[in-house]
């Protein structure tokens, strides 16, 4: 399954020399760890970089902040907007928090089949001070786990992917001179200094924390920019519900679905398709606020959402007729899991 909130992470502190601590050096290390993932798979192109410069007695002050760069092969070009904003810093001095962070789509295996995340890790460098280097690196992705988040084992998921991630940490290691100190336990695993505990062997804090914790947050961040409104489906349902597809450039971003029993209708965003899974989510959602004021039952909504005009920055409906699940939930599984 993928999350939205990290599966688990690791940091690593460094204490530098002067000449270490220089605002590119936060960069620079995003970008080898970058190269290091990508040996393994756990990066592929193209990512997505972010570099700020902030006061550290006033961090809303943002003397430098680009956010969302490509990122091509872990390499940072000369003439780009990063490169621009590191020169111009380059120099600074002051008690300054310097910040990277390099989004890694990446991809993970089961028997036969490879899948590709939109953010399987996020690697972020900060400099405090210059006296101070600390990385951190998270994943989304609970491929690592002998059982995944939703309690079910995963031997052969987990043969196929954790020795990736073991690998990683111990390439990333011998970069930064140190080993990593472990987040701590969180609500869906705990993390090691090579991976995960088993949770066969050790436990689960939750049963099905994906299912209990995941869910209500994907919907909390879909609806977290929209007005409030009473013009809304209901957006859980105990009935089989039918879906649509929809696309955008050839990849499938979320679902949008109605239930075949009550008036419930909403859209799941796949989640391994990053953040414009919940961007034309959004977009989708007020549609189907449209349909609700026009007085549409559910199932007649999801029928009037196929004779819109095509929107390609939202996506596309790819299907001529509906597709059925037998539970909402076996449609958040699908959305969340590929």
């Amino acid at each position: 399954m993928i999350t939205t909130d990290p599966i688990g992470d690791w940091t690593w502190e460094i204490a530098p020399s002067r000449d270490d601590a220089r605002p590119s050096r936060a960069v620079e290390i995003t970008t080898a760890i970058w190269r290091i993932l990508a040996k393994f798979d756990l990066a592929v192109a193209p990512g997505r970089i972010s570099f700020s410069v902030r006061p550290r007695d006033n961090m809303r002050d943002a003397w430098v902040n680009v956010q969302d760069q490509i990122l091509h092969a872990g390499s940072l070009l000369s003439g780009t907007t990063i490169s621009d904003a590191v020169g111009q810093v380059e120099i600074s001095e002051g008690d300054l928090v310097v910040s990277a962070r390099v989004q890694c789509p990446g991809l993970w295996h089961e028997t036969g089949i490879t899948h590709r995340a939109e953010q399987l890790f996020v690697a972020t460098v900060d400099i405090w001070q210059r006296n101070l280097i600390v990385v951190t690196l998270e994943t989304y992705s609970d491929a690592w786990l002998t059982m995944d988040t939703r309690e079910r084992e995963q031997a052969s998921v987990h043969a196929r992917n954790a020795p990736r991630l073991a690998a990683a940490l111990e390439e990333i290691s011998a970069a930064l001179g140190s080993a990593p100190t472990p987040g701590d336990p969180n609500r869906h695993a705990t993390p090691t200094e090579t991976g995960f505990e088993d949770p066969i062997v050790k436990g689960t804090a939750y049963v099905d924390s994906w299912g209990t914790f995941e869910v209500p947050a994907r919907s909390r961040r879909l609806r977290a920019d929209l007005p409030l409104t009473e013009n809304d489906y209901e957006e859980i349902t105990d009935h089989p519900v039918r879906y649509f597809t929809i696309q955008r450039e050839g990849r499938t971003i979320g679902y949008v679905w109605a239930s075949t029993g009550d008036n419930a209708a909403c859209y799941e965003p796949r989640t391994a398709a990053g953040d414009e899974a919940f961007e034309a989510g959004r977009e989708w959602l007020l549609l189907l606020r449209t349909a609700h004021e026009q007085g549409l039952d559910a199932l007649a909504a999801l029928d009037w959402l196929t004779r819109l005009p095509s929107r390609t920055e939202i996506g596309t409906i790819t299907e001529a007729t509906p597709q059925e699940a037998p539970s909402l939930d076996s449609l958040e599984e699908l959305s969340g899991r590929y």
